[in-house]
């Protein structure tokens, strides 16, 4: 199966804080802007961030595995050994985790690495990885 990149655009504050850390801590490089918007690639996939004056409102969450999870959240499933690097950058960046990188659901199926933080705008963000790629989507 050939996996085309996703777009997604979302609401920021800020574009200057935006850019640094998108391009900065998350590695992104930056394509097309603007005034009022930034594309990024993440790791292939394109975001815009869209210059909206008003925070965005408070998520509510969900319980999964004795954690608060954001339900209005989104990411990129890694590799195991990118999820690793990225969770060491963000914490050498003393960034102010959700919740912590940890392993989720461990030993059951779907066991999966996984970190939630938000960007300067408070959107959001979870990114994890799987050992295997075939229990992304096991029952």
């Amino acid at each position: 199966m050939n996996i085309r990149p996703f777009h997604l655009a979302f609401a920021v504050t800020d574009l200057a804080a935006t850019r640094h850390f998108y391009e900065n801590i998350l590695g992104c490089t930056v394509g097309r802007t603007s005034d009022t918007w930034i594309d990024f690639n993440l790791f292939g996939h394109q975001l815009t961030a869209h210059l909206c004056p008003q925070e965005p409102e408070d998520t509510p969450t969900n319980a999964v595995d004795g954690k608060s999870v954001p339900v209005r959240h989104w990411g990129v499933i890694l590799e195991m050994e990118q999820w690793e690097v990225l969770a060491a950058t963000l914490n050498n960046y003393e960034i102010d985790f959700i919740i912590k990188p940890y392993i989720r659901f461990q030993g059951e199926v779907g066991e999966q690495a996984t970190m939630f933080f938000k960007d300067p705008s408070g959107n959001a963000l979870e990114f994890k990885a799987f050992r295997q790629d075939e229990a992304i989507f096991a029952h």
